[in-house]
């Protein structure tokens, strides 16, 4: 019998937190089912000019902002490269995945963009590059996300759901023999938005959070925002925090208030969400780190198995690698049951 092949490929991701650029190098093997291993990770923080640039791009004109998406490919190329360095021929990756950063979703007009162009990132390593994974889907009526559910079932099957706490909370669920997956709430956006105004890049452990008392009033507020009405496929985006969840926030309380409100809330979303799951869910990205924040899930009657910190850290990550590998063997990693399109779809566009 002929060996199952093994993959080898670097994922990246860059998230709406603006945290820094995760890279996994991952193999990937299928047999009866896949496995995976993650070979080195590693999180390139932003230059503060840089991520002061990306958090106004969505403000800049149309050449500033194709300026800034040359910019954000040579740091992910320079990145890639320092993280490759002194790694052996056959230790390289055959494909780079890149998410690039997002700087418009808004799937109710049937757009999305994210930077970081894969032609150069692609002619500075030398590595094949997949990227503009998210265009495909929405052209055909999807959200363009969550794309990680794909990984959640195929890597991750043991887990009835799991929950993503990045910028945006999102969960994938199996259910009925189908997985449905969505963007639940704002997470470490808002967040980390909040900490910033008291001089914080993000709440370490909820410390902020829970020093604060929670506004019932601004509580109310929150939970009857006209997006947790609507039925999935759903996903979000910078331009509806700013639009909707900004301004409630933008009252008299102290941040530590706002913090303790908001945490609270997410908390209470998310167990909605998940208030059918039988099992443990398991969590990652960096609102897996917020002790705080697990205490009131758990006190919401969520189950949760928290994984190691680099699964935390690389899931997303390592689950763009693996579309990749679905993309190499023109397999769908794009599901239309999770998105809402017309179809699954092969997406990407790989530049050589």
């Amino acid at each position: 019998m002929d060996q199952a092949p093994v993959y080898r490929v670097l994922g990246t991701m860059s998230g709406t937190s603006l945290d820094g650029l995760d890279l996994a190098l991952c193999t990937f093997e299928k047999k009866d089912s896949w496995s995976f291993r993650i070979e080195k990770a590693e999180t390139i923080d932003f230059d503060p000019d840089l991520e002061m640039v990306l958090r106004s791009a969505h403000e800049l004109d149309g050449l500033a902002l194709t300026r800034l998406d040359r910019q954000f490919a040579h740091f992910t190329a320079e990145a890639v490269d320092g993280f490759l360095q002194g790694l052996k021929q056959e230790e390289l990756p055959e494909l780079i995945v890149s998410h690039g950063q997002t700087v418009f979703h808004s799937p109710d007009e049937g757009f999305t963009l994210q930077i970081g162009s894969p032609a150069v990132i692609a002619a500075l390593t030398g590595i094949p590059t997949l990227g503009d994974l998210r265009s495909t889907d929405m052209a055909l009526g999807g959200q363009g996300a969550p794309l990680v559910p794909v990984g959640d079932a195929l890597l991750f099957g043991d887990y009835r759901a799991s929950l993503n706490l990045g910028g945006f909370a999102n969960v994938s669920v199996a259910q009925d023999g189908r997985r449905t997956a969505w963007d639940v709430c704002p997470g470490n956006y808002v967040l980390n938005a909040l900490s910033r105004e008291r001089g914080y890049p993000f709440d370490k452990d909820g410390a902020l959070a829970r020093k604060g008392e929670v506004s019932a009033k601004l509580l109310r507020k929150l939970e009857a925002l006209d997006y947790y009405k609507k039925a999935g496929p759903k996903s979000l985006g910078r331009e509806w925090a700013e639009a909707q969840v900004m301004p409630l926030l933008d009252v008299e309380l102290a941040p530590e208030d706002k913090l303790a409100t908001f945490t609270l809330h997410v908390a209470k979303r998310l167990a909605w969400a998940l208030r059918t799951v039988k099992g443990p869910t398991l969590v990652t990205g960096g609102g897996a780190r917020n002790s705080y924040l697990i205490e009131l899930l758990e006190k919401e009657g969520v189950e949760l198995k928290v994984p190691d910190m680099q699964l935390i850290d690389y899931k997303e990550a390592l689950i763009f690698g693996f579309l990749g590998v679905l993309y190499l063997r023109d397999e769908p990693n794009i599901w239309a049951e999770v998105t809402g399109a017309s179809r699954d779809s092969v997406a990407g566009v790989l530049a050589k």
